[in-house]
């Protein structure tokens, strides 16, 4: 539990009020006035997740439909009651409410991106049937409206008509020659409820009538005429009549009311709620904070600023430097040191720092957005415990040095592994030795209860404790030695110094005395501090120097990269060079093709043996290009012999030798019943592809019978067929066939498309149709050639 001396200590009793001041209620200033921090992490993280998705709303240009409204908690209260009838200005009370209640009910109804919110407020409808009724009832002051009844819509016009005649016959009367000289004066005015006109008292007797008043001076009597008495008693039966129907009225709504008490005071609660987050909202806003992370091991600070001073140096137009800070975050292979003591010269910001980090654990647990980075992460934390400040105790005869020890006793008996404890100025207010010793004592049992410490301290020998102690850092307070001013920036890792002599002479104290000051000094502190000097600009060296070096890793890796870069679109441009020469190559053999099947129409006509003999070294030259680009393995001369099975690449199967003729560079192959004349460069040793029932589609030698009409591709794919179905085309064409089949089956339908879109438009095909039912349907194709 985070104590209300804690809260106070660390000024976040200031925090709540500049958060209220966002607020629209009453009611909710009572709720931000008992912010606290939360013990319950998913209760944190759901406030924070709201307040985002307000703050999501307020980038869109989308703000919450809230206004000024009234704690209507007492109202409902005395409403409970059976038979209750309020005050219709307290009945008012309740319309602002309720519109605000329908434009967010509105407004959230049919949102997906804000889950968190309609979790919140879904339920919230605004009640709409008993606003309706209030505003046809009352007006905004609470007075009762002519449209909250037609019984009282039309007794208030007979009341408006009576006192027109009532004033319309005083002012005859008045007028009258034998009564005006009798008045005091000519006005009209009402005494007791009841229209009357000033007569002299001297002459009360000579106008007949009632008088109901005299005036403070004792000259006028005010009297009623006997000939309106009778018109004012009838407007006062109907003044009753209202007054009658008025409270009818009012009970009406406060039963109306009452039935809606419950349900309307949980909408009041999500209302009150909803205007708290929006208050966190803006003032996140205008802190400019951020949702750090919950409950890591340790406390980050990145980039954090206090939010007090934030605030104040934005009215100055000054700036304030960001905080810093690592304590306690888990590092593979290395113990976290879960203490830092913070040393550096006074007015450097060492208070200011734990202040901070104390202040914005607050926030963060309390679930208010946080001036620092959204990666600073914060330990979710059951206790904050705080020493700072100099606060002797008079009445209990308590010194400095007796109450920060009695702080301090406390601390150490409550802290555990779920605590963080701010120590200011460690060790002071007594004998320095003893003071230092004590502390270092404390530091360490502290540690072993596993809290986060964080302290500040001027005192070397506690530096030089934490220095040699494992789990415990020393941290400084930049100060810059030229001009002998604070930085206030925080430096992990090193110690720094008090430089109380440079600070003392800055502040005007006479170079006479600092002298003499420094020769009190012992040699050993001196030698001390001279030492610290040193190792602070050997630190900045080898930070330069770091520096100097990430910068060449840095270059290093952009070189590397830009030359992955070159390589990769080396490697792209190759590979689009051999895409382009495989293009050519095919290029190369659909012409060789166009005048195939142009000499192929010559021999159809003349049907000449010499194109026939042409046609053969065209697809010989063809297929010579395309194994340029695509080589495969050559079988050598000397390897063949008649009789031996090899792979006739023109034909796609093997074949065996039956003629060898090796002068001309040529052979025979017979292929099932096919036999055919090849180059010895166009065979490959054999693939086991043996031709079935003859080869599809291949020219026949000229003493041969005529190939076969019909083409089976089934179960090839498209790429493969369309070679197979261009020479199965030029050696039906050379035959002289008029029809042929192509059977490519039904399939999933792409080697039927393939094949269709090839025979459009070939040059050797005059007609191509689907199948008949007998000739195989939609799974043959029937070609009709030129």
């Amino acid at each position: 539990m985070i104590t209300t001396e804690t809260l106070r200590t660390l000024e976040f009793p200031r925090i709540v009020r500049l958060v209220a001041g966002f607020a629209h209620s009453d009611a909710t200033v009572d709720e931000i006035d008992r912010l606290a921090p939360l013990a319950d992490r998913e209760e944190i993280e759901t406030r924070f997740a709201r307040v985002e998705e307000i703050r999501r709303l307020a980038q869109l240009g989308i703000t919450l439909p809230l206004a000024t409204f009234a704690d209507i908690r007492p109202v409902l209260a005395q409403v409970r009651p059976t038979g209750a009838v309020l005050d219709p200005r307290d009945l008012a009370l309740l319309m602002p409410v309720l519109r605000i209640m329908t434009a967010i009910a509105r407004q959230i109804a049919y949102r997906t991106d804000i889950p968190r919110l309609q979790q919140l407020a879904g339920h919230v409808t605004g009640f709409p049937d008993l606003l309706e009724s209030l505003e046809r009832s009352l007006d905004s002051e609470g007075a009762i409206l002519d449209t909250a009844s037609r019984l009282l819509h039309d007794l208030r016009g007979r009341k408006r008509g009576l006192v027109q005649r009532i004033r319309r016959r005083l002012e005859e009367i008045v007028r009258e020659r034998q009564t005006a000289i009798f008045l005091q004066d000519d006005f009209i005015t009402q005494r007791n409820g009841r229209w009357v006109i000033p007569v002299r008292m001297d002459s009360k007797g000579m106008v007949p009538g009632v008088v109901h008043d005299v005036s403070n001076s004792g000259e006028t009597a005010f009297m009623e005429p006997l000939e309106i008495i009778g018109l004012a008693n009838e407007l006062e039966n109907l003044v009753a009549e209202e007054k009658v129907e008025e409270i009818r009225i009012l009970r009406e709504l406060c039963r109306w009311l009452r039935e809606e008490a419950e349900p309307l005071s949980a909408q009041f609660a999500s209302l009150v709620l909803l205007d708290l987050l929006n208050a966190i909202a803006r003032f996140g806003e205008l802190v400019q904070g951020e949702v750090p992370r919950l409950g890591g091991t340790g406390l980050r600070l990145v980039g954090a600023r206090h939010p007090l001073l934030l605030l104040q140096a934005r009215e100055s137009g000054r700036g304030v430097v960001p905080l810093d800070l690592d304590l306690g975050s888990e590092t593979p292979g290395e113990t976290p040191s879960r203490v830092m003591v913070i040393t550096g010269p006074n007015a450097g910001g060492k208070t200011i720092a734990i202040k901070t980090a104390g202040l914005l654990l607050l926030m963060t647990l309390s679930g208010i957005p946080v001036p620092a980075a959204a990666t600073s992460v914060f330990p979710l934390a059951s206790q904050l415990l705080v020493d700072i400040g100099d606060e002797q105790s008079i009445e209990a005869s308590l010194s400095t040095f007796s109450s920060h020890v009695n702080r301090i006793a406390g601390i150490v008996r409550k802290a555990d592994h779920r605590t963080v404890v701010l120590l200011d100025e460690l060790g002071t207010g007594t004998e320095p030795l003893q003071g230092a010793a004590i502390a270092c004592a404390v530091l360490k049992e502290l540690q072993e209860q596993g809290a986060l410490v964080l302290a500040t301290t001027h005192l070397t020998d506690i530096v030089g404790f934490v220095h040699q102690r494992e789990g415990m850092v020393n941290a400084a307070m930049e100060f810059d030695r030229q001009t002998f001013t604070p930085l206030y920036k925080l430096k992990s890792g090193e110690p720094g110094q008090s430089h109380a002599l440079e600070i003392a002479r800055r502040y005007g104290l006479p170079d006479r005395l600092i002298d003499f000051a420094r020769g009190l000094l012992g040699r050993m502190e001196s030698e001390f501090h001279a030492l610290l000097g040193e190792l602070q600009e050997q630190r900045n060296r080898q930070d330069l120097l770091l520096a100097e070096q990430e910068r060449h890793n840095r270059d290093l890796a952009t070189r590397e990269t830009q030359l992955k870069e070159r390589l990769a679109a080396a490697e792209r441009d190759k590979r689009d060079a051999m895409e382009k020469a495989h293009r050519e190559a095919k290029e190369v053999i659909q012409a060789a093709r166009r005048e195939v099947n142009a000499i192929l129409d010559e021999a159809r006509r003349e049907k000449n043996k010499a194109a026939r003999q042409k046609v053969a070294e065209l697809e010989e030259q063809a297929e010579t290009r395309l194994r340029e680009f695509h080589p495969e393995e050559e079988l050598p001369p000397d390897k063949i012999a008649v009789g031996e099975t090899v792979f006739v690449r023109s034909l796609g199967y093997d074949a065996q030798v039956v003629a060898l003729d090796t002068g001309r560079g040529r052979l025979r192959v017979r292929a099932g019943a096919l036999e055919i004349e090849v180059p010895l460069d166009g065979v490959a040793p054999p693939r086991g592809k043996a031709a079935k029932g003859g080869v599809k589609g291949k020219r026949p030698a000229p003493e041969e019978e005529a190939p076969t009409r019909e083409l089976n591709l089934v179960g090839s794919r498209v790429d493969d067929a369309l070679p197979h179905l261009e020479k199965f085309l030029n050696h039906a064409s050379l035959a002289g066939y008029g029809e042929v089949r192509i059977v490519h089956g039904k399939g999933t339908g792409a080697l039927m498309r393939g094949v269709r879109q090839f025979l459009d438009g070939h040059p050797l095909v005059r007609e191509v149709r689907e199948g008949e039912a007998f000739e195989g349907g939609s799974g043959v194709t029937v070609v009709t050639l030129r």
